[in-house]
């Protein structure tokens, strides 16, 4: 994403509106090897998701990542979208809403954290990590196990 981009204002601007509203919004996410969405729902690479306060939990939309907590037939699972990955968000209700052109990610180092990297202070299973105020450069890795590198201070 572009330091200045406005794709991310937009999506938390149109996500407002949606509960403001009393819609629910939904995402049109482009699913690639840098999103974490539970596979076995993506048709054709793409996904679309509920993100209503009834549907996730922790739901994070900052300028480069979109992350909460859902279950799909009743198990958790952690996503992880970049916001370049966004395809559009409308309102179930009406289908109103914004579409966006899908993003490549800005640099290759950019996305190459690893899941220990990014959450240096959860020694617990990598497959939930714990919520944090700025969401890792990558999604987490469920089969990582090495030290972390980083000193990236998690906030709570």
């Amino acid at each position: 994403m572009s330091k200045f981009s406005t794709k991310p204002y937009l999506l938390r601007a149109i996500y407002e509106w949606c509960i403001d509203s009393s819609f629910t919004p939904h995402i049109a996410v482009w699913v690639n090897e840098h999103t974490q969405v539970p596979m076995q729902y993506v048709r054709d690479n793409q996904i679309i998701l509920n993100i209503s306060p009834s549907a996730c939990q922790n739901l994070v939309i900052d300028n480069e990542w979109i992350n909460f907590t859902a279950r799909f037939s009743g198990v958790a699972h952690e996503i992880w979208i970049p916001v370049g990955q966004v395809g559009g968000i409308f309102a179930r209700e009406n289908h109103k809403g914004m579409g966006f052109e899908i993003e490549p990610p800005e640099t290759k180092t950019e996305l190459s954290m690893t899941h220990d990297e990014a959450n240096p202070k959860n020694t617990k299973s990598p497959k939930s990590p714990k919520p944090q105020t700025e969401p890792p450069k990558t999604p987490p890795e469920t089969n990582n196990t090495a030290k972390p590198k980083s000193k990236l201070k998690i906030v709570k």
